[in-house]
């Protein structure tokens, strides 16, 4: 029998944001969908992060930002995962952050961003999806 994988996800809080509810129900839903999470906890770095998910070989990156620092942070965690040849992981997350920013982070490689009201099924729903694609391009590119 060929057991599927489990879509490994770090759920991170970057910078001086201390709260972190949403990101634990976020961590759970995730759980609960059969992937496997690595939580990183409050005030952590984007090279902690980017670290953290290089040694826990992860699919997706989820950030939490509440602070309003999403423009500085999702930026310059891109630039790390791409400095360490991260370029097959998801970058995703969610916070208070207007439609121009999060356009402009699209932009930037980030994948989609999820605002207040979001539903965890959605956030589920388009991670197992972004695996499904990135798998059948892999599976095309053999």
């Amino acid at each position: 029998m060929i057991s599927e994988q489990k879509i490994r996800v770090l759920v991170g809080k970057p910078g001086l944001d201390g709260h972190d509810r949403g990101a634990k129900v976020v961590a759970a839903a995730l759980r609960d969908a059969g992937m496997e999470v690595i939580y990183t906890g409050l005030h952590q770095t984007p090279e902690q992060i980017v670290e953290t998910a290089l040694q826990e070989d992860v699919d997706v990156i989820a950030l939490s930002i509440l602070s309003g620092a999403h423009m500085t942070l999702l930026p310059r965690v891109r630039e790390l995962m791409r400095d360490a040849g991260m370029n097959d992981v998801l970058l995703t997350g969610g916070g208070i952050i207007s439609k121009d920013d999060m356009q402009a982070l699209g932009e930037l490689g980030v994948g989609q961003l999820f605002g207040p009201g979001t539903t965890t099924g959605e956030i589920v729903e388009y991670i197992e999806n972004w695996v499904d694609e990135r798998g059948a391009k892999m599976g095309a590119a053999s």
